[in-house]
């Protein structure tokens, strides 16, 4: 592989990898900003003005079996995951909701052996068990409560963006990332509105501060940070790209330290650097593969 190359492959795993540091500061938001007891408005919130927006940029409308791709990839990775993810950051304390995401890379593997034809190899499942322990290493400690649904939702959360995760794989990528994004959040908050309608009634008044964190969550928490995400996601290998949300839990634990005033105990330093280590080893499969990628990555 050339330098070119891997300079590219390089600037796009950085540039990806924003996606889930964004990510990381939802729970924070979450916390600080929303009205309570919204999830489903709260992920309706965020997608479908974000997609809205996303599609009229791109002024390109799905084709053909993209209508039902669309939809489904949608569901998976916004109508579903957004809802599930709110739920758990509202009932699980602190950062425990995102430890369910250090388990991103581990669905992935196995759903990239009958989807995809990936091996899943020793090397990245042996990292996806310590990015696992690393973060709980973080956010567990003799203090944490764990709500039962709030740990069925965030399981629930990472199985459906792994699946869609390997689905967008599968399918490719037709049109330029703006335009993906713009999908599959439209379709997804569209999914998420009547349910939220039928459960949780009108929406929630928002003040000031609800409106900046919504504004914060749906601009740059979706429609900049889905951009990257799927413009990563055609380009680098699954089993690579699916370790780059662990950074999405280290964020919210460096947030929680910095903002709430959650202390860092040493354990949880060493969980962090664990985390991290398992991250950036699971990208040095990456390289050769990525050749056979570079046609979706423009």
């Amino acid at each position: 592989m050339s330098t070119t190359q891997r300079v590219r492959g390089a600037a796009t795993t950085l540039s990806t990898a924003l996606a889930p540091i964004v990510w990381g500061t939802t729970y924070v938001v979450t916390t600080l900003f929303l009205p309570p007891d919204h999830p489903l408005w709260s992920g309706a919130l965020r997608a479908l003005p974000a997609g809205l927006i996303a599609v009229a940029l791109a002024r390109h409308l799905p084709r053909g079996s993209w209508w039902w791709k669309a939809l489904v990839l949608g569901t998976l990775n916004i109508g579903a995951f957004f809802p599930l993810l709110f739920l758990a950051a509202y009932l699980l304390p602190g950062g425990v909701a995102a430890i369910f995401g250090a388990a991103g890379p581990l669905f992935v593997a196995v759903l990239a052996v009958p989807l995809l034809g990936e091996r899943a190899t020793r090397w990245r499942l042996g990292w996806g068990v310590l990015a696992v322990g690393g973060v709980a290493l973080i956010v567990l400690g003799p203090g944490a409560a764990l709500s039962p649904t709030g740990v069925l939702a965030g399981v629930a959360s990472t199985a459906s963006m792994a699946l869609g995760t390997v689905l967008s794989k599968r399918w490719g990528r037709p049109v330029g990332p703006v335009a993906y994004a713009g999908w599959q959040l439209s379709a997804g908050g569209l999914v998420i509105l009547p349910v939220a309608f039928l459960l949780e009634g009108p929406p929630p008044e928002l003040d000031g501060s609800a409106i900046a964190g919504y504004a914060w969550l749906s601009l740059v928490g979706a429609l900049l940070a889905y951009t990257l995400w799927f413009r990563g996601v055609g380009y680098l290998p699954a089993g690579a790209v699916a370790f780059l949300p662990v950074l999405s839990p280290l964020v919210a634990a460096l947030l929680g330290w910095v903002v709430l005033s959650e202390a860092l105990s040493p354990v949880q330093l060493a969980g962090f650097v664990l985390a991290l280590v398992a991250v950036s080893s699971a990208q040095r499969q990456g390289p050769q593969v990525l050749r056979r990628h570079q046609e979706v990555s423009t």
